[in-house]
């Protein structure tokens, strides 16, 4: 074993972007389809590969690539892309000796299935929108830490939105208002309380009912009821009602973390020389834009009880 004198050594290697779809067909007939864009990360004693170029202790990424696969194709039964991620965590830190830990992050395309005249298609899907993620550390001692999240889910209320009372110095120009559109791309991630292999629940497909249900509680926040809606006098203010709905409906989340840019939607006034007025804004015309845009986010978690 290379030693190192004088110099701490961190290091990591895996493989990224594993693409891989699977297809699980019910004895009725119905399809299920999943589409995971994988990263696996490991952690290992693999200190000779980089000091002598002893690949002795090396996995090899082309290794871990065609794991995917293996693994996917041994899963009979339709899972999570958490429980898939699991999987494979579990996998490369039980089957190697030289693995202390793995890391692996899963990224589900949306694909959700087709209706024709009200009926759901038995094997037909469409792509949608925001995306389903995760993030599984495994260590060899069976301990875990699981993260869940959302990625792209684009909202916009056209009301019941307003900012005012902010600071107002020299090179304030925003005018406060109480009536604005309101949009924006959520970012979510969740930790689950979870700490160790053994403490998961054995639910089939929990995580992905979890991660529907905790989308559901986001948006319901956000809109309001479906006729008054509910006000929101900021981003701020709405970021952390929708945190606190989270943790407050699921005791097995133990933090939430959302990010929330503000994409704006900008009263079009158009003036011209021989007409005051070609178009007045009266809370109709809007000229959208993503660039420059406000940025907020915030993480809300439980404070843990002192014994």
């Amino acid at each position: 074993m290379a030693e190192l004198t004088g110099l701490k050594l961190e290091q990591r290697h895996g493989k990224s972007r594993v693409r891989v779809a699977r297809v699980w067909r019910d004895r009725d007939g119905k399809h299920h389809f999943a589409e995971w864009s994988v990263n696996i990360s490991l952690i290992s004693d693999c200190l000779p590969a980089y000091v002598s170029g002893d690949n002795s202790d090396i996995v090899a990424t082309d290794t871990m690539k065609n794991t995917v696969y293996a693994k996917a194709k041994e899963c009979s039964e339709q899972l999570s892309a958490e429980d898939f991620a699991i999987v494979l965590a579990k996998h490369f830190t039980s089957f190697y000796q030289q693995v202390t830990a793995a890391i692996v992050n899963i990224v589900e395309k949306p694909w959700e299935r087709i209706s024709i005249k009200g009926q759901q298609h038995e094997h037909g899907f469409k792509l949608g929108s925001e995306r389903h993620t995760t993030e599984v550390i495994v260590n060899k001692s069976g301990t875990l830490r699981l993260t869940s999240g959302i990625e792209g889910l684009s909202i916009l209320k056209t009301t019941k939105s307003g900012f005012e009372g902010f600071i107002r110095d020299q090179y304030t120009m925003l005018p406060e208002t109480c009536e604005r559109m309101m949009a924006t791309e959520v970012t979510a991630s969740w930790r689950y309380s979870f700490e160790s292999l053994s403490s998961l629940p054995l639910k089939p497909l929990y995580f992905t009912e979890r991660y529907m249900d905790v989308k559901e509680v986001l948006l319901n926040t956000f809109f309001g009821p479906s006729k008054e809606g509910v006000y929101s006098p900021s981003v701020q203010a709405t970021l952390y009602e929708m945190a606190k709905a989270v943790l407050g409906r699921f005791p097995d989340i133990s933090f939430i973390q959302l990010k929330m840019p503000n994409l704006h939607f900008l009263p079009v006034n158009l003036p011209s020389k021989d007409k005051p007025v070609i178009v007045k804004f009266a809370d109709d015309v809007f000229l959208p834009t993503d660039e420059p845009h406000g940025t907020i986010q915030a993480t809300l978690s439980r404070l843990r009880s002192k014994m």
